[in-house]
């Protein structure tokens, strides 16, 4: 059950969910933003529309820039030559999502998108909008404030990442999924022999990913799918009216 076998049913239920989703317009969607220590370009927030979303699932490597892509994947292959592995962060956007979703305390959008993924092998950190780069900002920068257009409320900016006091605002969530290093390498690794209670070796034989970064993408779309489509359900009791 630690295996990354244990998200096949995310990818099955998250794609019957996503199909869902995009009849009601809100469509989720994925990129590489850094593997190990190259990072991808930044964005400006205004440039993520669907037709950018469906130009990152057909890539087989989604990232904004080329050049930082042979970069990755030049660190992937150095870990996998010496038998190690790297990790990475996935960034994730959901488009169009209405404003009211979630509750503000125990089932806030946050709580309920990161109960699920941490339920995905591999993540270890989740941050939403500006995450922990919001430390470095005052409240008059962070605050996503308030104004009207075409005779919607909308928001300035979207440091917090769609989400204000646990409930969705109306802009789009975005958030970035840390992915551990593949803990199956090559390389003699220290462990235990829980009968004898002696330090040991281990080596891991056969096949190895070095990263699983861009396999995580599909099944943290998958489940983040899921969660909207509950959200969606528990608040207007069906997907059309």
């Amino acid at each position: 059950h630690f295996s990354g076998r244990i998200t096949a049913p995310l990818l099955f239920a998250g794609a019957i969910a996503m199909q869902l989703l995009e009849k009601r317009n809100i469509f989720i969607g994925s990129r590489i933003k850094s593997i190990y220590n190259v990072d991808d370009d930044n964005f400006i927030g205004e440039c993520i529309n669907k037709n950018l979303l469906d130009k990152l699932k057909s890539m087989e490597f989604p990232v904004f820039s080329e050049e930082k892509k042979n970069a990755m994947k030049s660190e992937i292959q150095r870990a996998k030559k010496e038998g190690d592995s790297v990790g990475g962060i996935a960034e994730t956007f959901i488009l169009n999502l209405p404003a009211g979703l979630g509750q503000p305390f125990f089932d806030s959008v946050e709580s309920r998108l990161s109960h699920i993924l941490f339920s995905i092998p591999a993540v270890k950190g989740i941050e939403f909008g500006k995450g922990f780069d919001i430390t470095r900002m005052r409240g008059s920068e962070s605050n996503d404030a308030y104004s009207v257009e075409k005779s919607n409320i909308i928001t300035k900016s979207n440091n917090n990442g769609g989400i204000t006091g646990g409930i969705t605002n109306g802009a789009d969530i975005i958030f970035r999924a840390a992915i551990k290093p593949t803990p199956s390498i090559s390389l003699v690794q220290d462990t235990v022999n829980i009968s004898s209670m002696e330090s040991t070796k281990l080596q891991i034989e056969g096949r190895h990913d070095p990263c699983i970064v861009q396999r995580a993408l599909p099944v943290i779309e998958g489940s983040v799918a899921l969660v909207i489509l509950d959200l969606i359900l528990e608040r207007d009791g069906e997907l059309w009216k």
